[in-house]
């Protein structure tokens, strides 16, 4: 109840019209691997580079025309800011983050809290300066003010 000798030799041979294939198909799935390493390099090393810019944000800033305090952190490198808000008391951070816009370092913090319902700072890194700049916008009030942190030195 053996096989012939002929369908035997055949039966461990690759088919003609799938052997053809192999080279291609191996040949796509390193083309392949080698672009999805790429995006992953440019991805990690563009992440870096702006955490690098991000963290100048970190310390406590102070408002210009008062008490006001903007405690910033930590900052990930997606631009997550991990910031504290005081006006003297805390006063709850419900959003904070930085992004670069146009070769400007940008930094957005929405308070959530009692007496300041989604009042919003949107800001401007100075390096020059080493100052936070731009507007206030106090929600109760629905007014917007032009303001200006400066770094609190240790």
């Amino acid at each position: 109840m053996s096989m012939p000798r002929r369908q035997r030799r055949q039966a461990g041979k690759i088919p003609r019209h799938a052997r053809g294939n192999a080279p291609l198909l191996a040949g796509l799935a390193l083309v392949i691997g080698v672009a999805v390493a790429g995006v992953w390099w440019w991805n990690h090393s563009q992440s870096a580079g702006r955490h690098a810019v991000f963290q100048k944000l970190e310390g406590r800033w102070q408002r210009a025309d008062g008490g006001y305090i903007l405690d910033i952190r930590a900052v990930n490198a997606d631009g997550k800011l991990t910031a504290a808000y005081l006006n003297p008391r805390p006063i709850n951070v419900g959003r904070a983050e930085a992004a670069m816009e146009g070769g400007a370092l940008k930094v957005f913090v929405e308070l959530r809290d009692v007496n300041y319902p989604g009042s919003t700072y949107r800001l401007t890194y100075d390096s020059a300066g080493d100052r936070l700049r731009g507007a206030y916008f106090q929600a109760a009030l629905r007014e917007t003010y032009e303001i200006e942190f400066a770094r609190v030195k240790p």
